[in-house]
């Protein structure tokens, strides 16, 4: 049984920073990679990075480049997204997911992940 929470979430103004916080409970060990989605009202839930939880290993949506970090704290169970300069499109409900099979091919599918949080909102004015 694997349980993600999100938190970190709120209303920010354009060019401001928010970390969201993802933490994994579970009764076995962990491993694979954790997922950043987010899902705007009305469009698909989209990719935003993971990282691996053994490596520390990040990979990016390119539109996210430059301005989003992956980290995690191993002995907290726990995943964050750094956030800076965010922009009014940035707006959306931000999910983890986790993907225990480590897949490589298709891994910015949501289908690729097997455990999911309940989200966090994230609302940015301009």
């Amino acid at each position: 049984q694997v349980q993600l929470t999100e938190s970190g979430g709120g209303l920010v103004q354009a060019g401001d920073s928010l970390r969201l916080s993802c933490v994994v409970t579970a009764r076995s060990f962990i491993s694979g990679n954790m997922g950043w989605f987010r899902q705007a009202p009305g469009k698909e839930r989209e990719f935003v990075g993971r990282i691996k939880w053994s490596s520390g290993q990040a990979w990016y949506a390119d539109f996210v480049k430059g301005r989003f970090t992956v980290s995690r704290d191993n002995a907290k169970n726990t995943v964050f997204l750094e956030m800076n300069n965010l922009k009014p499109e940035d707006t959306a409900t931000y999910y983890c997911a986790m993907d225990t099979a480590s897949h490589t091919v298709d891994y910015v599918r949501p289908e690729k992940y097997e455990y999911w949080g309940r989200g966090t909102q994230v609302t940015v004015s301009s």
